[in-house]
């Protein structure tokens, strides 16, 4: 499975737009063309990642919500969560 909904999106496209986007998304992010292949082949489980800048422009270039490029939700609790914890009292 793919980190990134991006082949999602683009697979989406009608075949005239796909190959535009193909060629234009590199440029728009400042990225080769290979660069850009690249992401679209990351892995949900391989350790590289995409600069945050380069997803958040990609989510507003596919009109997407914000975090909605990945392909799993990250759950955290926040750090007030955690402080709060009965097995935190002791961290100081």
């Amino acid at each position: 499975m793919k980190k990134y909904k991006i082949d999602e999106y683009l697979y989406s496209l009608n075949v005239t737009d796909y190959k535009k986007a193909s060629r234009l998304i590199p440029k728009i992010l400042g990225v080769a063309f290979n660069t850009f292949h690249n992401y679209r082949r990351i892995e949900i489980d391989d350790p590289q990642d995409i600069p945050y800048e380069k997803v958040i422009a990609m989510e507003k270039l596919f009109g997407l919500e914000a975090g909605k490029l990945a392909n799993r939700d990250l759950n955290f609790k926040t750090l007030r969560e955690i402080f709060n914890e009965p097995s935190n009292l002791g961290v100081k």
